[in-house]
């Protein structure tokens, strides 16, 4: 971690991300999702999958309606908000001590779904739609700020770079930058990586390996590895068969110093950071 407080202020909540390793739950109401499509396509059951998170030791929930996996196509602003909007009012509701964050790139959805209650906007675009940032601006939400190599449909199509870590930082730097241009305040905003994102396993790999680089940039650093793509390559291994390989990137995340790990398997992941950040001292 870094020297001295770290706060990440979203909507009225304030996060420290100095003091030990933030887990980010996952809540996919999407039924093609590479991962765990359409097990949570009723209300009810992905709220009672979010309060099982949180006993389970998530202090994050992020809700999603619209896939973002290599090869998916966008889904319509009015389907996206009809997935996630009911499901963050109930969280909201039922866990106002816990931020709820909206998986969007859409501004239209986000401001619907920070309206019911979410306090967090997880943007795997980083602001391409260019309402975004007025929308968080005027709301007073955090932001996370994701590298993606072009859209999901593509991403995966011969992903290049010159040096990927100092692409992918030279790139969060100009949308941090442009965030604070938009009256967004700097300790409202979060930058993730983008693992899986439009790389490579070699490009997955060499963004963990030096993940610390990314502290640079003065905000908290989210990974989010997650049965991705990359554990079935190095394992070779189905998505269902990721958890120890998972397990294994998050520990390293943690190890290094990464504020939040986004996952699916929450309750042994956070089993996972607490035992790395106890060896830590943190």
């Amino acid at each position: 971690m870094q020297h001295g407080p770290l706060v990440w202020r979203v909507g009225e909540h304030e996060v420290d991300c100095s003091s030990r390793t933030l887990v980010m739950g996952i809540l996919n109401r999407t039924p093609d999702s590479f991962s765990d499509g359409g097990r949570l396509a009723d209300t009810s059951a992905a709220v009672e999958r979010a309060l099982q998170m949180v006993a389970e030791g998530a202090d994050i929930l992020d809700v999603g309606g619209e896939s973002t996996r290599p090869g998916s196509d966008p889904v319509p602003a009015d389907e996206e908000m009809a997935r996630t909007v009911p499901v963050v009012r109930r969280l909201a509701a039922e866990l106002p001590e816990v931020p709820v964050s909206i998986d969007t790139r859409k501004a239209e959805v986000a401001a619907e779904a920070l309206a019911a209650g979410a306090s967090i906007v997880n943007d795997v675009s980083a602001g391409r739609d260019p309402d975004m940032f007025g929308v968080v601006a005027v709301t007073g939400a955090g932001m996370v700020l994701m590298h993606m190599l072009g859209e999901p449909k593509t991403m995966q199509v011969e992903p290049r770079y010159e040096d990927v870590v100092v692409d992918v930082k030279a790139f969060l730097k100009e949308r941090l930058e442009a965030a604070v241009s938009a009256r967004i305040e700097q300790e409202r905003l979060c930058v993730d990586p983008g693992i899986g994102f439009g790389k490579t396993l070699e490009h997955n790999l060499a963004l963990m390996r030096d993940i610390r680089s990314f502290f640079e940039l003065g905000r908290p650093v989210l990974a989010g590895p997650s049965r991705k793509a990359f554990v079935g390559k190095l394992l070779d291994l189905d998505v269902d068969e990721r958890l120890e390989g998972t397990a294994g990137a998050v520990a390293w995340l943690a190890g290094q110093g990464v504020h939040i790990v986004r996952v699916h398997d929450v309750k042994e992941m956070a089993r996972a950071v607490r035992v790395v950040d106890a060896i830590r001292g943190t």
